[in-house]
């Protein structure tokens, strides 16, 4: 017997706009529903299958008989298949058998359902998103803290290997079980934001998430929709912002996923040129079918409308806008002006974007871009592509090169930290250490860091103190914030046994004071997107690896002073200062307590008329540094934070370092 003819959840306007590719909330119409048919409670289908001879629903409930209960394909073409099973409850699993015009029976999970089974069958689960939120002072509120005027300090996780079983290391931690954790670990690190890698279900554990099946679901791995939910909102409840990792790229060519979904290339460029993804081994999806818009972008909505996330971080989105993207010559087809942009891709991303920020204006969306693609955070438009931040990419790969030199040749690549300033502000960036690069033979952090034991960690809280004093919004790996010594592995947890070394535990309250300076120096967020916030103080000392720039906050007193020392000497250096200023350090990383060596920032003054130096007649900084010297001891391999004596801060910091006797004591973030 078919399935009964429903009251359809389609009105004219809905197959439309789902034509039209602007019909962006489908997850309302498609998939499975609970409904009260002539008062008869049973679940309603709808799949889009264009090119399928017959779609029937098959589970548990009819034995998967793949032709009992045939859908009925709607009359107006527009390839949705639909009907109505009465006394299906949540809980029962199904898949969809396709019939192809060849004959060919297809078993498919549901593009639009909302939980699937983990395990091999992977069927889909009849579920619901409904849940009790207690959030909604962070909802009222979050426009606060997804600004680009606010501290954005990412911690970047991967939910299967971020923790595991006490008793059992093999045994995943539910959704529950991580938010007992977590929320307090964020709390005590002071992290603005959480990232989770790619919740959505995927059946390859390898993937990491990025090789999705169910762009609906999330993974039942660690439970059901309601207990990620609960994460979300014991996070929102503690003042932590959300962003999932979103995957709009590529899907695998699992046999129940999206590839082939009615025997043709549905979801799918038909043209492998564009639809094959070489590298990944993947389907591209294909940007320029109307349905397929609308089916990626009320993926969007949903994760941001259902679980209340609060940014999305775009995946792969080189890959997107490169025809020839890991393709060599002859692999590719120009566009029909002759260069290698996807202009469907580009044109999807817009909308995209302006979906987004027109239905929550409030969250962030963040591009994962590796490439000089232009206006990729402009507005739309104004001819951008509509982000509200990009991956500084060319950032994090300068910056790990030179902290792998040794610091005898670093004057030889003196340009790797001093590069991105001539671009840091053509774009909204956010800088990363990501999962990428500890994995895969990269090597840890810590082990990319040159030199011995000491060594490697004073470069590493060096390097943590560039990052997070330099402009944009900042995002690391978990396991970095306390030097992780090996590489990311996804199938254990990480090595939280280093925390009960005090060189380790040096590394983990360095990043939390550092969040904590990120978080209420004003200099280091209110205008961490504009050029005004920086300016170079010294940036040519390649011989001595010096690097001291300026952070300002709106206000004009509001500045701070950044000094690195790179290499492993102590130096006694000299900067030109203000006449009436007096400058003292708030932060410097080689303070004993957190592993350092202890050497004092000391500082002392040195009158302009007493030298005839000829670095204060340097013309870009003649108007701000002017008639005085400051004199200081460089600890080695350090970062120090230097700001001016009358405008501290420290009861608002909360760092014990800024006490206004710095200077002269022995330091002990």
């Amino acid at each position: 017997m078919n399935a009964v003819l429903p009251h359809t959840l389609f009105t004219d306007q809905d197959v439309y706009l789902f034509r039209e590719g602007k019909h962006f909330r489908l997850y309302e119409k498609f998939g499975s529903h609970s409904v009260l048919r002539d008062g008869v409670p049973g679940v309603y289908f709808a799949v889009w299958a264009p090119h399928a001879k017959n779609v029937a629903v098959m589970g548990d409930f009819n034995g998967w008989d793949r032709i009992s209960h045939s859908l009925y394909p709607r009359w107006d073409s527009s390839g949705i298949w639909e009907g109505f099973i009465p006394g299906i409850v949540w809980g029962d699993i199904y898949k969809y058998a396709v019939t192809t015009t060849t004959g060919e029976v297809l078993e498919k999970g549901d593009p639009l359902g909302l939980s699937w089974e983990q395990n091999v069958q992977a069927a889909t689960v009849v579920s619901t998103t409904w849940f009790e939120w207690d959030d909604a002072e962070w909802m009222a509120n979050r426009y606060q803290k997804n600004t680009l005027d606010a501290p954005l300090s990412v911690y970047e996780m991967h939910l299967g290997s971020w923790m595991r079983g006490t008793h059992d290391p093999e045994k995943y931690l539910t959704y529950r079980e991580i938010a007992e954790r977590l929320v307090p670990y964020l709390k005590e690190t002071n992290f603005t934001h959480v990232e989770f890698m790619p919740v959505m279900e995927f059946p390859y554990d390898p993937s990491w998430g990025y090789q999705i099946t169910g762009f609906f679901a999330a993974t039942t791995r660690f439970g059901a929709p309601q207990d990620l939910m609960y994460l979300i909102s014991e996070l929102h409840k503690n003042n932590i912002g959300v962003i999932l990792d979103w995957v709009p790229s590529h899907f695998p060519s699992d046999a129940n996923g999206l590839y082939r979904f009615d025997g043709t290339p549905l979801y799918e460029y038909a043209d492998p040129r564009k639809g094959f993804h070489p590298e990944w081994k993947s389907y591209v999806f294909d940007y320029g079918k109307n349905e397929v818009r609308s089916f990626l972008i009320s993926n969007a909505l949903f994760w941001l409308d259902r679980y209340h996330v609060d940014g999305l971080r775009v995946d792969a989105v080189t890959s997107m806008l490169h025809l020839d993207y890991a393709r060599n010559e002859g692999e590719w087809e120009p566009n029909i002006f002759g260069e290698n942009i996807n202009l469907e891709a580009k044109s999807f991303l817009q909308e995209f974007n302006t979906q987004v920020y027109k239905e929550f204006p409030d969250v962030m969306t963040i591009a994962e871009e590796s490439s000089d693609f232009p206006m990729l955070t402009k507005p739309v438009h104004a001819g951008g592509v509509g982000f509200g931040m990009k991956w500084m990419m060319g950032w994090m790969h300068d910056t790990l090169k030179y902290f792998k030199e040794d610091p005898i040749v670093r004057k030889q690549f003196h340009h790797k930290i001093t590069f991105a300033s001539m671009y840091v502000f053509n774009e909204n960036y956010m800088m990363p250490l990501s999962h990428d690069e500890v994995v895969h033979g990269k090597a840890s952090l810590i082990y990319k860091m040159q030199g011995d034991e000491w060594q490697k960690f004073a470069n590493l809280r060096a390097l943590f103190t560039y990052m997070f004093t330099s402009p944009g919004g900042k995002l690391l790996f978990m396991g970095g914030e306390f030097a992780q010594t090996g590489e990311w592995n996804f199938t254990r947890s990480l090595d939280w046994h280093l925390l009960e070394y005090p060189i380790h535990k040096g590394i983990s309250d360095f990043v939390k004071d550092l969040n904590t300076l990120y978080r209420t120096e004003t200099a280091l967020y209110e205008n961490q997107f504009e050029p005004q916030c920086f300016d170079w103080v010294e940036a040519d000392d390649a011989d001595n690896s010096v690097y001291i720039y300026l952070r300002k906050g709106k206000k004009e007193e509001d500045v701070l002073m950044i000094i690195l020392n790179l290499t492993p000497r102590v130096l006694d250096y000299k900067i030109p200062v203000a006449e009436d200023s007096q400058w003292f350090v708030i932060l410097n990383s080689d303070d004993e307590k957190y592993g350092g060596s202890g050497v004092a920032a000391d500082i002392s003054y040195l009158e302009h008329e007493e030298t005839e130096d000829e670095e204060f007649e340097d013309e870009e900084t003649e108007n701000i540094y002017k008639e005085k010297a400051l004199i200081m001891k460089l600890p080695p391999l350090a970062g120090l934070v230097l700001r001016k004596k009358q405008e501290l801060r420290a009861e608002k910091s909360g760092l014990q370092q800024a006490q206004p006797d710095i200077q002269n004591r022995k330091p002990k973030n």
